[in-house]
């Protein structure tokens, strides 16, 4: 009888022995004072109880934290440790002024971040490192100025980024860069007036771009078409006035343009002859008064007009043929003339479009059509549209955007007298050789310099005295051939240097010795030969190296060993006849490597081991590759994203198992030899989910077949295989010798060449194989 109650007890208490489920260890954790806790849910809500800093003693488990309408003014390093589980994080109206490098590491779950309607005037470059699964990012709202090349390089997985209602002024070169799988990008109501060519290079997977509501002075076309898979680009709300095939919009899958509401008075045929697939454009409430049957855009269906004083005379009849011809909706009116007025566009047919008959007629009409033009602004001379204050002649200065522009005024001197808050100063295209000494006085809030095209010789020294504020110095297509430190003096906050389409026959090392601060130099297309040791003396701090389209033939040991924090090194298009291997030493940070365009030939083992633990991106394509050795990629291990190796002369390729966490590979344009040769790098293909746009070139029977499909072609290795394998002699048990381990070393190549791997070595423990020792002979158990 006294063992009853014991029995009892123990089994009372045994759930307090076992551990505790998931949801129950929630339960079990307190909640902080300001908030509430939804445990079953694993919400926490403490908004909008001025707190200072992130509350602690948040149960572990929480998956989903409510911050907003706080006053945590910072968010520092590793804020949020101690929740692993995190998905989503609200951080709204919270006055955060700084988030530190690391404020998120841990946060390895979290899917949501919304930093909206903040204070952020910058994001430092490892501000959203640990961020490895988010895919929506809110940044909507604050006081972002610029953005720093790789301050998303961390978010991979991110599909949508809102970068509305900032103060950006310009997007420099790959500026989001690390962003592959973005697919929607908002970038409206900011006051951007120029994108680098390359701003929006590295965005693969992006459809839907935002810019509406910027100060963009043309059709930045060369930066759109960098994000060739986008469909609905929105682009109105924006001052330019013109569009034309020069601009060079090039979007071979946009399906809707938005130009809207802008100030476009002209619209060239062709403006979108490289847009085969567009289907809506949108120009309503511009000042169009004519409009040419469009070129190129052979699936159009819908062309909004409305809010345009469209003028329905005898020459507007071809706009009304072609729409009718190619059965494109419009919905605009007509402006004038008088009789007209008021009529649909889409009502009304060729003959109603009639020319005047008397010259009196012909003269009322061109009146009337006079007055429905826009007017052009008056004022004294300097004083253009929306000039305030000081701007030299000629010049035109925006005080809104804090932009001033004498873009191609056929200048012979740099002109001053610009407004001291000036931001982004324009001179391209004028005529002078030299940048004297104090060239630019008064303009210390100075961020975007642009001088290309301008026939520079010479800065000389002191030229940028006073600059500094300056991050930004364009001086592309100019004809230098060297730079002074002296003459960089005076800008040492200047982080990117465009020195392409120059004479440069060296890296004007020197200069850079200037530049403390350098991020990123530009010297594609000069006559560089050599990269010696030297070079890069002044560019500790540089990040991205752009060296292509230059006469490089051998770039020597230690070149590039000052530049230890380099991440992107390009050298496509050059003369190297082999990887730099030796060069690359020390380059621990090196993330992507540029080498496309070189007369490689081949790749030797080991060639790029000094970059394993780092590179993720590799260029090889178009390189005359016709061998790779099967060690060649030693060292680069899982880390690598991206493998291209198209338009080479490869016949065959190793298998390459190291790379587990390829996300794309190109082995397009090579002429693959399906054979049994090949059969490992079909197998390896196989077992991958990517394309990889490898197909045969022979056998005839198999040109044209995807290797990675071609399984009939590969069937037959692996039933010849089998059968090497089944009929392979070994000697009785016992008798092992030296003999022996040759036999064993050529039964297990046979397996291999059929992508298997028996394991002959535990024969006659685990009997994988069958053996009779009566008949010598080996056959597969299978």
């Amino acid at each position: 009888m006294d063992a009853w109650p014991q029995s009892v007890s123990l089994v009372l208490l045994l759930p307090l022995l076992l551990p505790l489920g998931p949801n129950q260890c929630a339960v079990a954790q307190r909640c902080p004072q300001a908030c509430v806790c939804d445990n079953p849910r694993r919400h926490v809500a403490c908004r909008h109880q001025n707190l200072t800093e992130v509350p602690t003693a948040i149960p572990e488990l929480t998956q989903r934290l409510e911050l907003q309408g706080n006053m945590l003014k910072e968010i520092p390093p590793a804020a949020f440790r101690d929740l692993p589980y995190l998905t989503h994080l609200d951080l709204r109206y919270c006055q955060v002024e700084l988030v530190a490098e690391g404020a998120f590491r841990g946060l390895g779950r979290l899917l949501f971040l919304n930093l909206a309607s903040n204070r952020l005037s910058a994001l430092p470059q490892e501000a959203l490192d640990g961020l490895g699964s988010l895919q929506r990012l809110e940044l909507a709202g604050n006081l972002l100025e610029e953005l720093r090349p790789g301050t998303f390089g961390a978010l991979g997985a991110v599909t949508t980024l809102n970068l509305a209602h900032n103060a950006l002024v310009y997007l420099p070169a790959m500026a989001f860069q690390g962003l592959v799988r973005a697919r929607c990008l908002q970038l409206s109501h900011n006051a951007l007036s120029v994108l680098a060519p390359e701003a929006l290079a590295g965005l693969p997977a992006l459809r839907r771009l935002s810019l509406h509501h910027n100060e963009l002075q043309a059709l930045p076309g060369a930066a759109l078409s960098q994000a060739r898979g986008l469909a609905r680009l929105e682009l109105g709300h924006n001052p330019f006035t013109y569009a034309g095939e020069e601009d060079g919009l090039a979007l071979p899958g946009l399906r809707e343009l938005r130009l809207d509401h802008g100030a476009l008075q002209a619209l060239d045929a062709r403006a979108f002859a490289r847009c085969p697939r567009l289907h809506t454009l949108d120009l309503r409430g511009n000042q169009l008064d004519a409009l040419p049957p469009l070129q190129g855009p052979g699936q159009l269906r819908r062309l909004r007009l409305q809010g345009n004083p469209l003028w329905c005379g005898c020459r507007a009849r071809p706009l009304l043929e072609w729409l009718a011809r190619a059965r494109v909706r419009s919905d605009g009116a007509c402006w004038g003339p008088r009789r007209l007025r008021g009529e649909a566009l889409d009502a009304l047919r060729p003959s109603d479009l009639r020319c005047p008959e008397s010259g009196a007629a012909a003269a009322e009409e061109a009146e009337e059509l006079a007055a429905a033009r826009p007017r052009a602004p008056t004022g004294a001379p300097g004083e253009e549209a929306g000039a305030a204050g000081p701007c030299p002649r000629t010049c035109v200065c925006v005080p809104e955007s804090r932009h001033s522009s004498c873009e191609g005024r056929g200048l012979q001197a740099v002109p001053h007298g610009f407004p001291n808050d000036t931001q982004l100063l324009d001179l391209r295209r004028n005529r002078f050789p030299v940048v004297p000494r104090a060239a630019f006085p008064g303009l210390g809030r100075l961020v975007s310099l642009h001088l290309q095209h301008c026939g520079l010789t010479e800065l000389e020294a002191g030229a940028l005295a006073g600059l500094d504020s300056l991050l930004y110095l364009y001086l592309s297509d100019n004809r230098l051939s060297g730079l002074s430190a002296a003459a960089l003096e005076g800008a040492p906050r200047l982080g990117y240097l465009y020195l392409e389409r120059n004479r440069f026959v060296r890296v004007p090392g020197a200069a850079l010795l200037a530049l403390p601060s350098l991020f990123s130099l530009h010297l594609q297309d000069n006559a560089l030969d050599h990269l010696a040791p030297g070079d890069l003396a002044g560019g500790r701090a540089l990040r991205w190296l752009y060296l292509s389209g230059n006469r490089l033939a051998r770039v020597s040991p230690g070149a590039l060993g000052p530049a230890r924090e380099l991440e992107k090194l390009h050298l496509d298009r050059n003369q190297l006849d082999e990887v730099p291997t030796e060069a690359l030493e020390g380059l621990a940070a090196l993330v992507e490597l540029q080498l496309s365009g070189n007369p490689l030939g081949a790749l030797r083992d080991g060639a790029f081991r000094p970059v394993g633990h780092s590179l993720q991106h590799l260029f090889l394509n178009s390189s005359g590759l016709e061998q790779i050795s099967p060690g060649a990629f030693s060292g680069l291990g899982p880390r690598l994203r991206s493998l291209h190796l198209q338009k080479n002369k490869l016949q065959t390729l190793p298998a390459l198992p190291s790379l587990s966490e390829l996300e794309l590979i190109d082995l397009s344009g090579n002429p693959f030899r399906c054979n049994c040769q090949l059969l490992p790098l079909h197998r390896w293909l196989a077992g991958l989910n990517l394309r990889v746009g490898a197909t045969c070139a022979t056998p005839p029977s198999a040109r044209g077949q995807r290797v990675k499909a071609a399984a009939a072609v590969f069937e037959a290795c692996l039933g010849r295989a089998a059968r090497k394998a089944k009929w392979t002699p070994v000697p009785r048990p016992g008798a092992w010798g030296t003999p022996m381990k040759g036999r064993w070393q050529r039964a297990n190549e046979i397996s291999q060449e059929a992508g298997q791997v028996i394991w002959y070595s535990h024969l006659f423990n685990n009997f994988p194989v069958c053996c009779d020792p009566h008949s010598q002979r080996l056959w597969h158990s299978q």
